[in-house]
């Protein structure tokens, strides 16, 4: 009990000089978030509200809007005052692929956003149906090699996450997938199942479920270390194939111009929610893991991926549509 009230005293230490120079926030926050209700951003963005209303007696209240890969709610937090009262979660993929693939984006991800602090890290799985006569990451790499083009992967869409895991995937191993694009994870995973395609490149939290009855199995994750919710699955430079890395992750930004203090504020509410045991749990328990940085180290990491996004566009041939 002494532990739990250090830490609420730190909490309030923390948050005071913040909340009596601007009294912020003093009215409901809107936080945007840029997929559909029911996916994977839902979790880590309704632990937030959670936690948001705990510390600071305020609602953080979710608005889904999904469509146009983000690019709706991107926009909508853009061109919103700067006030710190409109908010936005988004994926990596938003701001680090959009720019090469959606034809005459209406606002600029590194210009137009105030980078809060990211949420969540998480690498994607390489998973294939149970019957494929595969079972370890070097298998299916010859596999594919054997058949150049005939394996197909499902994705959640063009330009999307498990798209271009799988481009990336295929300049690392050298071999030729074909892409078969749905609308979103659900139907290429049901498609995957049924074994109309017969791998997927996904977050842990969508295919642990039949990976534990067997229906599916997974070869590797594209990260340098194992995840913590699943250690049984080898890294990809593990089984043999040390180019494949590949990280997304959960973000907040702000847009442009929001006050530096105000960022701040935000920045040490997301730090402590990822301080939370209860909070990690369930992270793990979806495949995410808390990715901790400053708003200056997470607009370093958008930067950075925004490049690493533009050369793997480019190599994969891909064009804005």
């Amino acid at each position: 009990m002494k532990a739990v009230a250090r830490h609420i005293a730190g909490l309030l230490i923390l948050f005071a000089p913040a909340a009596a120079a601007q009294e912020y926030p003093a009215r409901p926050v809107r936080l945007i978030v840029a997929t559909a209700p029911g996916g994977l951003m839902d979790v880590p963005a309704r632990l937030l509200a959670g936690h948001f209303e705990s510390l600071f007696g305020q609602r953080l209240l979710i608005e889904n809007r999904g469509g146009a890969g983000g690019v709706l709610a991107g926009d909508a937090v853009a061109k919103a005052l700067p006030d710190g009262y409109t908010l936005a979660q988004i994926q990596m993929s938003n701001a680090a692929v959009n720019p090469f693939l959606v034809k005459d984006m209406p606002f600029d991800p590194l210009v137009d956003f105030a980078p809060v602090a990211p949420l969540t890290s998480s690498p994607v799985v390489v998973a294939i149906g149970a019957s494929l006569p595969a079972d370890t990451l070097a298998e299916f790499i010859a596999l594919a090699k054997r058949a150049p083009g005939k394996l197909n992967y499902g994705t959640a869409g063009r330009g999307t996450t498990p798209h271009l895991a799988g481009e990336l995937f295929s300049l690392a191993a050298g071999v030729r997938l074909t892409a078969v694009h749905y609308r979103g994870a659900g139907p290429a995973l049901a498609d995957l199942l049924a074994g109309q395609v017969q791998a997927a490149f996904v977050g842990l939290g969508v295919v642990r479920p039949h990976i534990a009855t067997g229906r599916l199995k997974a070869l590797a994750v594209s990260q340098a270390t194992r995840l913590q919710a699943a250690p049984a699955i080898p890294t990809a430079a593990e089984s043999g194939l040390p180019g494949f890395e590949l990280n997304t992750w959960f973000g907040v930004v702000a847009p442009k111009g929001t006050p530096e203090r105000t960022v701040a504020v935000l920045a040490r509410m997301i730090h402590a929610m990822q301080d939370n045991p209860a909070v990690l749990s369930r992270f793990a328990e979806n495949g995410l893991e808390a990715l901790r940085e400053s708003p200056a180290q997470f607009a370093v990491r958008m930067r950075r991926d925004h490049e690493k996004m533009r050369a793997l566009v480019s190599a994969a041939g891909l064009r804005p549509e």
